[in-house]
């Protein structure tokens, strides 16, 4: 198979879909890889790199897109990227696009089959391909939002940890999976005052026994999220429903309860985010205000460390790299019913229930072969 990687063109994304060493196993697989010249170098991976591990080098985006059998990026095609794409091509990256619809609409006028990182399964049920960059956004989550309750940038002026002879800040986190946990840990290791709530009791006693009285874990109900908006200086919201468009669990009425200076930090802006007032910002202009409270919903947090984000994620996307490229789609959709689950848009149809329902689309369930 012939695997293509552009360069990621999104505001301030440095990530890069494939690393040299994954070059280098395709290769040895015996596929033939092209990389648009500089895809990596934001992420400190040079085409030199590239090419001594067996990668062609090509000028522009346009050739990748018009070579490869499959194109393997990071974040979901922006609009030029979705023009490339044909019928009977491959695309695998992250597409979020239940808050999406000019996208789903583009890739189903492609007619290639799309295949989203954030809703292939594993055989726990668990989204492996998305944790890497939960894990990275979490932890993000808390630096953003420590930066942003600066007084300079419009926050309340408060430092998380506090200091001997000063209480530290609150921190409410919304939400106890892999996001939240992975923010838990940064703002306990801040020494903020840390709430977790979910609704999962199996994982609200999971995370208290980790925590041993570190964190308060509490049950999801409107009445214990009203009362912790009221003291916290830093919400992280760290919901997820796999391939669907957040809940908003924060509403503009409840922006009133917060302090002045409050900082929100929405972690589920790809899936639309879980607050009302959330709208997606850059890595360039990642705030505004609404009613005293900064928001904070940069919608690639994982783009600010490029580095460390590509290597966690090629880490996680190799093995399935492999199958496609190895076995050819439809048998690798067919050996993996969880790869099969990532499978979001084929032949000019959506084939995700839940995303089909966010999208308030038809969808045309393609089974595990892609059967017509």
């Amino acid at each position: 198979m012939r695997i293509g990687v552009p360069r990621e063109i999104k505001n301030h994304e440095y990530r890069v879909g494939l690393t040299p060493a994954s070059v280098r196993e395709l290769v040895h697989h015996g596929h033939a890889v092209i990389v648009e010249q500089n895809a990596g170098a934001g992420a400190g991976m040079g085409d030199a790199a590239y090419r001594e591990a067996g990668a062609e080098i090509v000028a522009d985006a346009a050739t990748v897109f018009a070579q490869a059998d499959m194109v393997v990026k990071v974040k979901e095609p922006q609009p030029v990227e979705c023009a490339m794409l044909r019928a009977g091509q491959v695309l695998f990256t992250y597409l979020h696009l239940a808050p999406d619809p000019v996208q789903a609409r583009a890739l189903i006028d492609s007619g290639a089959t799309a295949i989203a990182y954030e809703t292939v399964t594993d055989r726990d049920g668990h989204l492996p391909l998305l944790a890497p960059m939960s894990e990275v956004a979490g932890r993000l989550s808390v630096q953003a939002g420590a930066h942003c309750l600066g007084k300079a940038h419009g926050g309340a002026g408060v430092l998380l940890g506090g200091v001997p002879g000063v209480a530290p800040a609150e921190v409410l986190v919304i939400g106890g999976g892999v996001v939240g946990d992975n923010a838990a840990q940064m703002a306990i290791g801040l020494g903020a005052d840390v709430t977790i709530v979910d609704r999962s009791l199996p994982r609200l006693r999971a995370l208290d026994d980790k925590y041993r009285g570190r964190a308060r874990c509490l049950y999801a109900t409107r009445e214990a999220i009203e009362a912790r908006l009221a003291t916290a200086a830093l919400v992280i919201g760290a919901v997820l429903v796999p391939g669907a468009a957040a809940p908003k669990l924060v509403t503009r009425a409840d922006l009133a309860r917060m302090q002045e200076g409050a900082v929100l930090v929405d972690v589920a802006i790809d899936q639309g985010g879980c607050f009302e007032t959330s709208r997606p910002t850059t890595h360039q202009e990642p705030t505004f205000v609404i009613d005293g409270v900064v928001h904070y919903c940069v919608a690639n947090m994982p783009g600010a460390v490029p580095r460390t984000s590509t290597l966690a994620l090629n880490n996680a996307t190799l093995p399935y790299v492999l199958a496609l490229a190895d076995k050819g789609v439809a048998r690798a959709l067919a050996d993996d019913a969880g790869l099969a689950a990532g499978l979001n848009v084929h032949d000019g149809h959506i084939t995700s229930q839940v995303v089909a329902e966010a999208l308030g689309l038809s969808w045309s369930p393609r089974g595990p072969a892609l059967a017509a």
